[in-house]
């Protein structure tokens, strides 16, 4: 069960701030911080990791948790009612979950994987009509993305037969021959991809041509980016990406959002062993939010460090 363990602001702010260690008083209770991120194999989980780690060094009284969800989604609405107080989530879905989060920092772009067998039909976006695709996991951004991608496409309905799977699920049905394609939408490299290109013969398909159409649709967060060859050694393609964010409750103590904010951007380099995409982050593009507003704590640190 997801713990609801969020002392008052007060307690948060002696828990951060700190800065009293000699003092007689009893040790207060650790603030808990559980972090909702996705697949073990997929980027969120890996980022979310490796923040952990930071936090829990360098902030004494604040134990960070680490949680596998389906992703986006799920993220927003488990920060947004309480249940967790941090989450990763592509800015896609953002205009439909109210005003109950904030950003903390928009921290890489999540790129739309379409992986298909090298040996298979499969060579455009058109030639899913008729067979048997994994849009990702209910609560999943990447779900959310690849079901808008269909529906411009018009191969939403009965033109594809959709498959719900996770990333995990939907590498491993590709392999055994279950589906003929899955979409997953992360940093590039995504570990579930790398470790398909090492097990059998794949490829990416072309998505670019696609990002105007879902920009004109839905949302102009959408943008064309590259995923070149020396990513995964496949042939290099064009596709749509999606920036996310690192989310926390709009009720969270700004003191407390500032440290964290302070941590995502000082060891960004750290986070960026972890992973690559981590390693892109940098206060410039880190406050291009919309349509969320950043937390006033994310603010307040940014606002700290400008020139």
């Amino acid at each position: 069960m997801v713990r609801l363990r969020m002392p008052s602001a007060a307690a948060l702010v002696v828990a951060v701030l700190l800065g009293m260690g000699a003092c007689t008083e009893p040790t207060p209770e650790p603030v808990h911080l559980d972090i909702a991120t996705g697949s073990r194999t997929g980027v969120y989980y890996v980022f979310g990791e490796a923040y952990r780690t930071i936090i829990n060094r360098e902030l004494p009284h604040v134990r960070a948790n680490v949680l596998v969800t389906t992703a986006s989604a799920e993220n927003v609405r488990l920060v947004g009612s309480g249940q967790v107080q941090l989450g990763f989530t592509q800015a896609d879905i953002l205009p439909t979950t109210g005003n109950q989060v904030r950003a903390v920092a928009r921290v890489y772009d999540d790129l739309l994987h379409l992986v298909v067998r090298a040996d298979g039909p499969v060579r455009r976006l058109a030639d899913l009509r008729g067979r048997t695709v994994s849009v990702g996991a209910p609560g999943s951004g990447t779900a959310i993305t690849a079901n808008r991608l269909l529906d411009v496409a018009e191969l939403s309905g009965d033109q594809v037969k959709v498959s719900q799977l996770g990333l995990d699920a939907s590498a491993q049905a590709l392999a055994d021959g279950e589906i003929d394609a899955f979409f997953f939408s992360g940093g590039p490299p995504v570990k579930a991809v790398e470790q398909l290109v090492d097990a059998m013969p794949i490829r990416l398909v072309e998505l670019g041509e696609w990002t105007e159409p879902l920009r004109v649709r839905y949302s102009e967060v959408y943008v064309s980016r590259d995923i070149p060859s020396s990513v995964y050694g496949l042939d290099p393609i064009s596709t749509v990406a999606d920036p996310n964010y690192l989310v926390v409750g709009a009720d969270m103590p700004d003191d407390l959002v500032y440290e964290l904010t302070r941590l995502l951007m000082q060891y960004r380099d750290e986070l960026g062993v972890a992973h690559p995409a981590a390693g892109r982050l940098n206060p410039q593009s880190a406050i291009a939010t919309a349509p969320l507003p950043l937390h006033p704590g994310a603010a307040r640190y940014y606002q700290s460090i400008k020139p």
